[in-house]
């Protein structure tokens, strides 16, 4: 798919059919997030793949927005690794930037997301184990869309380029 239909298509997906994301093009989809620019290129990104039945259930317990996705990716940030300035620290933007890269990606591979960020982070800890330092910043659900999947009622909404942009 060419770039400018990639993002022009990609949209929420609200109601999956419940099937799986097929290896290869999951595998295109993680690599996607690999080369996503981070911070210095440090990496701090770790990325949890929940595709069995137990562990798609353990996401319905921290959140009611998995629509019913066959494969959940929990795109984290490693706050120990990651850049830092200050008090500042990047794990959380450089999360964002993969699991941007990784949204379109899974739209040029024909496969329906959604990002997420609508979970309780301590039901997800415990339910996953995930580490201290591991910090859980978005739920991306992929798959493919139900039949009766309606259309997101504001992809098309967007502000005027004047709206957002200012030269000086």
């Amino acid at each position: 798919m060419e770039f400018e239909s990639v993002i022009r298509e990609r949209q929420s997906t609200r109601k999956f059919n419940g099937q799986s994301v097929e290896k290869e093009k999951l595998d295109n989809i993680l690599e996607a997030g690999r080369i996503a620019p981070t911070a210095k290129n440090i990496q701090p990104i770790k990325i949890y793949v929940v595709e069995s039945p137990e562990g798609l259930e353990k996401i319905d317990k921290a959140s009611p927005c998995r629509y019913n996705a066959g494969t959940v990716l929990v795109v984290c940030g490693d706050k120990e690794q990651a850049f830092t300035k200050g008090e500042y620290s990047t794990y959380e933007m450089d999360a964002c930037i993969v699991a941007t890269h990784m949204m379109l990606e899974a739209t040029n591979q024909g496969i329906n997301n959604i990002w997420v960020e609508m979970f309780d982070e301590k039901v997800l800890r415990e339910e996953l184990s995930i580490p201290t330092e591991i910090v859980p910043v978005c739920l991306l659900p992929l798959g493919y869309k139900a039949d009766d999947c309606p259309a997101s009622p504001n992809h098309n909404r967007r502000k005027k380029l004047n709206e957002l942009v200012e030269y000086i």
